[in-house]
């Protein structure tokens, strides 16, 4: 059987895998997003907030996937649980680091301006300095997804959802008939998720940021 005869044939199979692969990832990203911008908005000014913040998010990306997977099976079970909390804790890292980085970035000219108008801090932070620090932001956010996404197919260790079943069940009976097939769809299938989700975020970031912060085609 061809790859293409192979794709065919499990059409339904694939594209139900496809589907929740995507899903699982945009539901840890946009858990990760809200908290992550969250807390870097509390911490951005805050040395201690912001330190202790970086530093659990990047000791969290420094256990290894599998690792974490494992160890979450006891308090969560099998499936979408462990895959949920693993992908969301590992998108926090480049979320809250852009968020500080961006939000601190803004030019001090620009907020004092803004105060000068009268505006309260709370005011000036979010009609200031987070819709300038927002491509920033959302570069952070662009990153974790497209990282998340190779991730979430280590997942099917535990049960989860994606095309990661495809891909170990084509390793496991490598030699087999469509062994290969099996790992080639499930490879290329991320692939796929991977550039329109970035598509996705090129297109956001063209329409929610200024005119001037725009990013040329």
């Amino acid at each position: 059987m061809t790859f293409g005869e192979y794709v065919v044939s499990r059409w339904g199979t694939l594209s139900l895998a496809a589907a929740e692969h995507a899903l699982v990832v945009a539901i840890a990203i946009g858990i990760a997003t809200v908290v992550g911008v969250g807390i870097g908005l509390l911490g951005f000014q805050a040395p201690k907030v912001r330190g202790a913040a970086l530093a659990m998010s990047a000791g969290i990306l420094t256990v290894p996937s599998l690792a974490l997977l494992t160890l979450l099976i006891p308090i969560t079970g099998l499936g979408w649980g462990p895959t949920l909390v693993a992908l969301t804790g590992y998108a926090f890292l480049p979320i809250i680091r852009n968020t500080v980085t961006g939000l601190n970035g803004v030019d001090v000219a620009t907020v004092e301006a803004g105060r000068g108008m009268g505006l309260s801090a709370a005011r000036v932070l979010l009609k200031v300095r987070l819709p300038l620090a927002w491509p920033l932001i959302l570069t952070g956010v662009r990153v974790s997804a497209q990282m998340l996404i190779g991730i979430a197919a280590i997942a099917a260790y535990v049960d989860g959802p994606g095309l990661g079943t495809q891909i170990f069940e084509g390793l496991a009976r490598l030699g087999s008939v469509n062994s290969l097939n099996a790992t080639l769809a499930g490879t290329l299938g991320i692939v796929v998720i991977a550039v329109l989700f970035d598509a996705f975020f090129f297109a956001v970031r063209q329409l929610t940021t200024p005119r001037g912060l725009r990013v040329r085609p």
